[in-house]
C-alpha cells in the first residue's frame, strides 16, 4: 500500500472568482481591485492578492445592501485563503458570502447554489462531512429546479457530492453520483469533453479506493486520451490523471511502472507551471513516497526536503500539505532507524495538521499511526497503544465504524496487542477488521 502520497481528485468547484470583468463597469475602483487581485493570484503573489481582495471587500461594503459584488469579493478572498490551506480564515468569509448572496439574490438563485458549493467544499477540507452534505444537497436542488436535471451544472454538484460520499466510505452512493454525473456530461457535452474526463478520473479513484484496480485502469486511460485530444499531452490535467494512474500502480506494487509516470508528471508540472508550483511539490512528495515503499529511504530524503521547501515557500509553513511532507520525511528517517530525527517531525506534522484541519479530521489518523509505529519499533508499547487507539477513534468518529480505514486501524492495533501477548484482545479486533473488509467486498456496486 502506498503511503504519504497524493491522488488528485478533480472536483468541479466554483471557487476563486465568481465575478466577470465589466459586470460592474460603473465602479472603476472595485474593478481595479478585483482585477489586480486576480492577476496577483495567477502570479502566485498571494500577499498582494490578499491586499487587493481585502480592499475590494471594503469597497463593496459601501454599496447597496442588495448589491451582490460584496459576495463576489468575499468569495475571492475566501478562495485565496482556502488555496493556502487557511480554512479557519476561509470558512467565515464563505458563510458571509452565502448570507449576502441570499439577501441580494434570493435563497434559490443559481449563484446561491455556487456559494453553497464553495462553503460545502471548505467543510470537506476540514473533514466536517456532516456539515457539507446538506449544503451540497441544497445546491443540487437549486440547480435542478432552475436548470433541469440534465444540466452540466447539476452534474458538477453530483460529482462533488459523490466525492463527499467517497471520502466517507459510502462507496455505493458515491458510485451512483459519479455514474449519473458521467452520464449527464456525456449526453450534454459529448463523449470527448474534458468534463467527461473529470468524471472518468473520479470514478477510477473510487474504484481504486475499493481495490478494484482492474476496473480503474481503463478509466484512467480513457480520461488521459480525452485530455490529450483536447489539450495536448503537456497539460496539468494530463499530469493529474497520470499521477493517479501512477498511484494505482504503486498500490498494486508495480513500482517500475509507477516511477516513469511520476517522472513524466514532474516534467509536465515543471514545464507548464514552473519549478516552485504546488503541483511540483505534490509530485516530488509522491516520488519520495515511492522510494519509501521500495525501502530506498536515503534516496527519499532529499526529494521530501525539496517538496517541503516549495510548500513552505508557496503555501506557508502551516499548510496541511506541509504536514504531509514532514510526516513522509519522518517515515524516511524511521526506515533508517533515525528515530531521534523522526519523532519531532511526526509531532510537528501532527501539530500543523490538527491546527489547520481540526483534531477530529481523518487525515490526522495517518500521522498518529505513523508515530505509533515509530514508538512500537522502539519498544515503547504504551505510547504506541495510546496513539493507535486515538487514530482508531478519529477514524470511527469521522468516517463511520465500517470504513476500510477503520479496518486498517484495527489491524494495526491488533498487531501491537499480539506483540505484547494480549492475543484474545487482538483476535477481537482482527475479527472486526475482517468483517469490515468482507462487508465492503459484498457492497461493491456493479457498474
Amino acid at each position: 500500500m502506498a503511503r504519504h502520497s497524493n491522488s488528485w481528485l478533480l472536483p468541479s468547484l466554483l471557487i476563486l472568482i465568481l465575478w466577470s470583468p465589466g459586470a460592474y463597469a460603473q465602479d472603476d475602483l472595485w474593478e481595479r481591485q478585483m482585477t489586480s487581485g486576480a492577476a496577483a493570484y495567477e502570479q502566485e503573489d498571494y500577499a498582494e492578492a490578499e491586499r487587493q481582495f481585502k480592499a475590494a471587500v471594503k469597497t463593496a461594503e459601501s454599496f447597496d445592501v442588495k448589491d451582490s459584488r460584496l459576495a463576489f469579493s468575499l468569495t475571492s478572498l475566501a478562495s485565496l485563503y482556502r488555496h493556502q490551506g487557511n480554512y479557519l480564515a476561509a470558512l467565515p468569509l464563505y458563510e458571509r458570502a452565502l448570507a449576502v448572496s441570499e439577501r441580494s439574490l434570493g435563497p434559490d438563485h443559481p449563484k446561491v447554489a455556487s456559494s453553497l458549493n464553495n462553503l460545502a467544499a471548505t467543510y470537506m477540507d476540514k473533514g466536517n462531512y456532516a456539515e457539507a452534505e446538506p449544503l451540497y444537497t441544497r445546491s443540487l436542488a437549486i440547480n435542478q429546479k432552475h436548470l433541469g436535471p440534465a444540466h452540466p451544472n447539476v452534474a458538477q454538484v453530483l460529482n462533488n457530492l459523490a466525492l463527499l460520499y467517497q471520502f466517507q466510505g459510502r462507496y455505493a452512493e458515491a458510485a451512483v453520483g459519479h455514474r449519473r454525473a458521467l452520464e449527464i456530461f456525456q449526453k450534454a457535452l459529448g463523449p470527448n469533453h474534458p468534463k467527461v474526463a473529470t468524471s472518468l478520473n473520479n470514478l477510477a479513484e473510487l474504484y481504486r479506493d475499493q481495490g478494484r484496480y482492474v476496473e480503474a485502469e481503463p478509466l484512467y486511460k480513457r480520461a488521459l486520451d480525452i485530455w490529450t485530444q483536447a489539450f495536448g499531452s503537456n497539460r496539468p490535467e494530463v499530469a493529474a490523471t497520470l499521477n493517479n494512474l501512477a498511484l494505482l500502480y504503486q498500490y498494486q506494487g508495480k513500482m517500475q511502472e509507477a516511477e516513469p509516470l511520476y517522472e513524466r508528471v514532474l516534467a509536465i508540472a515543471q514545464e507548464t507551471l514552473g519549478p516552485d508550483h504546488p503541483m511540483v511539490a505534490t509530485t516530488l512528495n509522491n516520488l519520495a513516497a515511492l522510494n519509501v515503499d521500495q525501502g530506498k529511504y536515503a534516496e527519499a530524503e532529499p526529494i521530501y526536503e525539496r517538496s517541503l521547501e516549495i510548500k513552505r515557500k508557496v503555501l506557508g509553513p502551516e499548510h496541511p500539505s506541509v504536514a504531509q511532507s514532514l510526516s513522509g520525511l519522518a517515515a524516511a528517517y524511521r526506515g533508517q532507524e533515525k528515530y531521534g530525527a523522526a519523532e519531532p517531525l511526526f509531532k510537528q506534522a501532527l501539530e500543523i495538521s490538527e491546527k489547520a484541519l481540526g483534531p477530529a479530521h481523518p487525515h490526522n489518523a495517518f500521522i498518529l499511526s505513523d508515530l505509533a509505529l515509530l514508538y512500537l519499533l522502539q519498544g515503547k508499547h504504551k505510547k504506541a497503544e495510546a496513539l493507535y487507539s486515538q487514530a482508531l477513534s478519529v477514524r470511527e468518529n469521522a468516517l463511520g465504524t465500517d470504513h476500510l480505514y477503520v479496518a486498517v486501524s484495527l489491524e494495526n492495533y491488533a498487531a501491537l496487542l499480539r506483540d505484547t501477548g494480549r492475543i484474545a484482545e487482538a483476535i477481537v479486533l482482527e475479527n472486526r477488521a475482517w468483517a469490515i473488509r468482507i462487508k465492503h467486498e459484498r457492497r461493491a456496486p456493479i457498474i
